[in-house]
């Protein structure tokens, strides 16, 4: 035993608390699986079947807000320093609203996805390579991410309407399909073909 964990057994004998290391616990409650008494005047049926569909655009979110911190850091060419920028304030976009669609996710009484390996599992977006790539390229690979989400975001929004999900609706709608279509536009405009000098 280390002098280190000879402390803790000392600190533990006399009373006081000490960690528990590699400390290990059945899951108070497994992925995929929905709270059954909530008063949120939505069967479980109704919140399981939109927390799986919540989770799936989860995933796509976070890969997509990762990108975009990958796009930051490896963008280069003459316009580095706008797309530099740019890549930054959406990534911090998408971190909220990752952050909402997990909300969203246990207020309904699911368990959302949390790490890395779980979104790399669940994501339907393509896997970017390592290096560095064009920015027409980046771009590209960030609009392709955005019509998954924006896709994905419209059928569920207008599901949840039909089953009387009217807060999961408007998350989507006012918290997801606004800030992906106006991050749509931002991005689209960088590919448009237009002179940077007039004819003389």
């Amino acid at each position: 035993m280390t002098s280190k964990h000879k402390n803790l057994q000392v600190m533990s004998n006399t009373g006081f608390s000490a960690p528990n290391w590699h400390a290990k616990a059945a899951e108070t409650q497994k992925f995929g699986e929905v709270i059954a008494d909530l008063p949120l005047g939505l069967s479980q049926k109704v919140r399981t079947e939109v927390v799986g569909q919540l989770n799936l655009i989860l995933a796509d979110a976070t890969a997509l807000r990762d990108l975009y911190k990958k796009s930051h850091w490896q963008v280069a060419g003459p316009t580095f320093y706008q797309l530099h920028l740019l890549f930054d304030k959406h990534f911090s976009e998408q971190l909220e609203i990752v952050d909402t669609i997990a909300e969203r996710i246990q207020t309904l009484g699911g368990v959302s996805l949390a790490m890395g390996a779980d979104v790399a599992e669940y994501t339907r977006l393509q896997r970017p390579p390592k290096g560095r790539e064009e920015a027409p390229v980046q771009i590209t690979r960030l609009l392709e991410g955005h019509q998954i989400i924006i896709e994905a975001s419209r059928k569920l929004a207008k599901k949840a309407a039909e089953l009387g999900d009217d807060g999961t609706n408007d998350m989507l709608v006012s918290d997801v399909l606004r800030p992906n279509e106006l991050q749509v536009w931002f991005l689209s405009e960088h590919l448009v073909a237009m002179p940077l000098t007039f004819p003389q």
